[in-house]
């Protein structure tokens, strides 16, 4: 049986996978165990991909398809706060799914300040409504839509008067 350890924000970890985590020094974690740290989206045309994320969520992206070895596109989605960053990369079969099909892979979901303001940007950058607005009572609006590449995702604004 192996040693757990409680980590102060998640589920118990093995005293190895704790070790496993810890920095250079010994102190600080690089990461904790079965927490995301990176993201894909599949894209039929990756490049239209990250112009549509970076209009509506101002994400910056480099190109790293030189490394992939196909179009790959590292994303950054901010600093200096809880997130993580992903990547956008050419999409396997080359086609994107149709809408209405069902959701080929994880539904991110990106925390907004502002709903509607978001809604509006994600529309006018080629963006469609999934599912509409709705309240999560007491705790903030959710809704999803489509990116440029059918992909669905989802905006958060939290508000504890949501109704």
């Amino acid at each position: 049986m192996s040693e757990s350890t409680a980590a102060p924000d998640g589920p118990a970890e093995t005293a190895q996978q704790a070790q496993q985590s810890q920095g250079a020094d010994g102190d600080a974690p690089r990461f904790t165990p079965g927490r995301p740290v990176h993201f894909e989206i599949h894209a039929a045309d990756p490049q239209r991909a990250v112009a549509f994320y970076a209009e509506v969520f101002g994400w910056t992206s480099e190109d790293w398809s030189a490394f992939a070895g196909s179009p790959y596109f590292g994303l950054s989605t901010g600093t200096g706060v809880m997130g993580i960053d992903g990547a956008i990369l050419g999409r396997p079969t080359g086609e994107n799914p149709e809408v209405g099909g069902p959701v080929m892979g994880a539904v991110i979901t990106m925390g907004v300040a502002d709903y509607d303001a978001t809604a509006t940007r994600i529309l006018e950058a080629g963006g469609t409504e999934a599912l509409p607005k709705y309240a999560l009572p007491g705790m903030a609006w959710q809704g999803y839509f489509r990116d440029t590449e059918n992909n669905v995702f989802g905006i958060h604004q939290p508000d504890p008067e949501a109704k």
